[in-house]
C-alpha cells in the first residue's frame, strides 16, 4: 500500500491507538523506502523527508507518530549509498515495530501484578496496553470485573468490550457519564497514553480526565499503562502537546447542524490528566510514578543537552 494511502488510514481513524499507529508508519517508511528505485542518495533522502512529514501530519497529539518516524529516519543518517540507507531504514522500522509488539507483552506483565484476584477494573477508550494488563491477569486466572466505557463519539468501546467479551472476562458496558455513578464499585482504574509529558502529565482520549478526578475524589487507584515511546521529549523545553480537534460530524449530523446557526460544535479528541491524579505508569522498564517520567526521556530516549543542541539548535 502506498504512504499517502496509509497516511489517509491513520487521519480517518482507520488505524487508531498510539501504538498501532506507531507501528504502521515505522512499516510504511520501511515499505516506502523499499519502493524508491533512484540511485542518488541525497535525493533518496528528500524522498524519505517527503513521506515522513505526510505521515506526521495525520495526527497531532499522539506523540507515538514522531517518535516512532524520528527512530526510523534517523537510520538513514550517514549512509553512502541509497541501497544501505534502504537497508538501514529497513532494520529500524523492523526492530521498532518488534520492540513495540514486546513493549505491550512486558506492560501486561508488570500490570496484571497491580490487579488482584477479585478486583473490579474501569477502562477508557481501545488501549492496546490497557487491555494487555487486564486480559494477561485474567489470563493468570484472577477473577475480575470490569467496565469498560462507550467512548463517545467514536465508540471506541466498543472494540475493547469484544476483546473482554472474546476472553471470558465479565464486563459492563456504560456510558462516559455514568463513571462517577460507578467509580465506589471500583478498585482500579487502567487507562492508556497517547503521550506523557515531562513532568508526568497524561495526554489520553477525551473524558480520562474526568474519569482520574473521580478516581481521585473516591481515592480509586488510577493506573495509566503506556510504553516509553509515547513520553514526548519536546515537552523538556515546554512545549505544549496540541489537541486534536477533529470534524463535527463526528458530533452531529451535518444536516441538524445546519439547523442550528448559533451552535458550534467542539469535538477535541483527547485531554490532559495532571500528574498528581495519576498513581503510577506501567512502561516496558517498569512502573513508575509520574514525576520520573523525566528520566524516561533522558535515559531511555536519550534526550540529553546533546539532543536539544542537535533538534533546536540552542545557544550554549
Amino acid at each position: 500500500m502506498l504512504l499517502n494511502e496509509i497516511a489517509g488510514e491513520i487521519r480517518s481513524m482507520e488505524v487508531r491507538g498510539a501504538g498501532r499507529i506507531a507501528r504502521t508508519a515505522a512499516a510504511a517508511l520501511r515499505d516506502h523506502a523499499t519502493a524508491y528505485e533512484g540511485a542518488d542518495v541525497h535525493l533518496f533522502k528528500e524522498y524519505m523527508d517527503e513521506g515522513a512529514a505526510t505521515l506526521l501530519a495525520t495526527r497531532p497529539t499522539a506523540v507515538s507518530l514522531p517518535n516512532a518516524v524520528r527512530f526510523v529516519m534517523n537510520a538513514k543518517e550517514g549512509a553512502g549509498t541509497v541501497p544501505e540507507a534502504q537497508e538501514a531504514i529497513r532494520k529500524a522500522a523492523d526492530l521498532f515495530i518488534l520492540s513495540s509488539k514486546h513493549a505491550v507483552e512486558w506492560i501486561g506483565e508488570i500490570g496484571a501484578r497491580h490487579i488482584s484476584d477479585g478486583d473490579v477494573v474501569l477502562t477508557h477508550c481501545n488501549s492496546e496496553a490497557a487491555l494487555a494488563c487486564i486480559l494477561t491477569a485474567h489470563r493468570q486466572g484472577k477473577d475480575l470485573e470490569v467496565f469498560a466505557t462507550e467512548v463517545r463519539p467514536r465508540n471506541q468501546g466498543l472494540l475493547t468490550i469484544r476483546a473482554l467479551n472474546d476472553a471470558g472476562v465479565k464486563t459492563n458496558y456504560i456510558v462516559d457519564s455514568a463513571v462517577r455513578s460507578f467509580i465506589n464499585d471500583v478498585d482500579l482504574v487502567v487507562t492508556g497514553a497517547d503521550a506523557v509529558t515531562a513532568n508526568g502529565a497524561v495526554v489520553n482520549k477525551i473524558g480520562t480526565s474526568q474519569i482520574a478526578l473521580a478516581a481521585h475524589e473516591a481515592r480509586t487507584t488510577m493506573l495509566v499503562a503506556a510504553e516509553t515511546y509515547k513520553f514526548a521529549p519536546r515537552t523538556l523545553l515546554g512545549e505544549r502537546i496540541e489537541i486534536e480537534e477533529r470534524q463535527t460530524d463526528e458530533v452531529l449530523d451535518p444536516a441538524v447542524a445546519a439547523t442550528l446557526p448559533n451552535v458550534r460544535v467542539r469535538n477535541p479528541a483527547f485531554d490532559v490528566t495532571p500528574a498528581r491524579y495519576v498513581d503510577e505508569i506501567v512502561t516496558e522498564m517498569g512502573a513508575i510514578p509520574p514525576t520520573m517520567a523525566y528520566v524516561i526521556i533522558r535515559d531511555h530516549l536519550g534526550w540529553g543537552i546533546e539532543e536539544f543542541h542537535k533538534n533546536f539548535e540552542l545557544d550554549e
